[in-house]
């Protein structure tokens, strides 16, 4: 297939958008929407987000060394988009979304009640790459919403209506199309039918 080449840009869409909460001693929550957030270590369980120095937050979760991940759903575009293009230094974005700070367990800032996942982090290092300052942090406690576990008390966070963005504009996460390791599951399970005939076979001749 034919293809332009573009000069280096940030290309690797969609990604999930979160709202970051955070919260000096004494001062009123902030909210923070960020587009660059990733995970980057299972044990410990750790997670990054970008963010530039001229944002209000920004010197918030430097200094106070905590922030929550919250994400976004369907339900939650709005606020989610408010959050990103409104500054705290101005406006009281719970206040003006609507959203309800809840508790935190293991963090002093809070979380979003709305939010169907709550991800409490402590920063353990903050890199200078040039327009974004990357943060690492360590993941403390995560709260879900009880409504989205089934009976086995297995997540289903597909019935959230999770949202992603992508190049300027907000998605639905949609249809499943697959789940991990399916490219092998049927090759496998043929496999061990074929072993199970063939020792069918031999007990059988013995």
């Amino acid at each position: 297939m034919a293809k332009q080449y573009w000069k280096p840009g940030n290309m690797l869409y969609p990604v999930p958008a979160v709202m970051v909460s955070c919260q000096r001693q004494g001062e009123k929550p902030n909210i923070i929407t960020v587009a660059w957030a990733g995970t980057i270590c299972s044990d410990p369980a750790m997670v990054s987000v970008s963010i530039q120095k001229k944002r209000y937050s920004y010197a918030i979760i430097r200094d106070s060394g905590e922030f929550v991940m919250n994400l976004t759903t369907k339900k939650l575009a709005k606020a989610t988009d408010y959050c990103g293009v409104r500054s705290g230094k101005d406006v009281d974005k719970f206040a003006e979304t609507g959203l309800t700070p809840c508790p935190s367990q293991l963090v002093s800032c809070p979380g979003i009640a709305e939010s169907p996942v709550n991800i409490e982090c402590r920063v353990t290092e903050i890199k200078s790459l040039g327009s974004h300052d990357l943060f690492l942090a360590q993941v403390v406690s995560v709260g879900v919403e009880e409504a989205l576990l089934d009976a086995s008390g297995r997540l289903r966070l597909s019935r959230s209506g999770l949202m992603v963005y992508s190049h300027g504009s907000y998605f639905e996460v949609g249809q499943q199309i697959g789940s991990f390791g399916y490219s092998v599951k049927k090759k496998n399970k043929q496999n061990r039918q074929k072993k199970k005939s063939i020792r069918s076979h031999k007990q059988a001749k013995a």
